[in-house]
């Protein structure tokens, strides 16, 4: 399949977007790539991954499980073609990234040659930190991958949502893209 790109944009619910980050944020480990917007590999900010307590360890694990949450209710408007609201209520770093119209008809026209959805599965969640000059705008982000299969696709498909730390405090939607998954 070919590789799809679905550059920033996405999520209007308000509960979801006040989730704060960690009083200490979780160290970040690289994915291979870690936001729908770099098409080549950038280089995030690396830095020695500290031990973290059983309290940071327990915050972690439920910011984990919102985010996952927040990234399964952002593809559910997706499959409902609802992608509008997504890039409604976006980061602004997401929303100068596309207009609104392309990432709509984009999107539509991606799902429709996939076909229906066929299951989505578990989770895969990351972290990492970009400093500025990256090929993605400086920040916090946390990426939810899940393995989706599609009726027109034979292979599961990396369904991939992007969260960013928003200058404000707060995480908002920063991308969806669908690759197709390696082998």
């Amino acid at each position: 399949m070919k590789r799809v790109l679905l550059l920033l944009s996405l999520l209007p619910f308000a509960a979801l977007a006040q989730t704060p980050a960690p009083a200490t944020p979780a160290p970040a480990p690289a994915p291979a790539r870690p936001a729908p917007s770099a098409p080549t590999a950038a280089k995030p900010a690396t830095a020695a991954t500290p031990a973290l307590s059983p309290a940071q360890q327990a915050q972690v694990q439920k910011q984990d499980a919102e985010m996952g949450s927040a990234a399964l209710k952002a593809a559910q408007l997706v499959d409902a073609n609802r992608a509008g609201e997504l890039w409604d209520g976006a980061s602004a770093v997401a929303r100068r990234a596309v207009p609104k119209a392309a990432f709509v008809s984009q999107l539509a026209a991606d799902r429709t040659r996939l076909g229906a959805l066929a299951g989505r599965g578990q989770p895969t969640i990351t972290r990492v930190k970009y400093a500025a000059g990256a090929a993605v705008p400086e920040g916090l982000y946390i990426n939810v991958s899940f393995p989706t299969r599609f009726a027109n696709s034979a292979q599961p498909v990396r369904e991939l949502v992007s969260f960013r730390f928003d200058e404000d405090q707060t995480w908002r939607l920063a991308g969806y893209s669908l690759r197709a998954s390696s082998p």
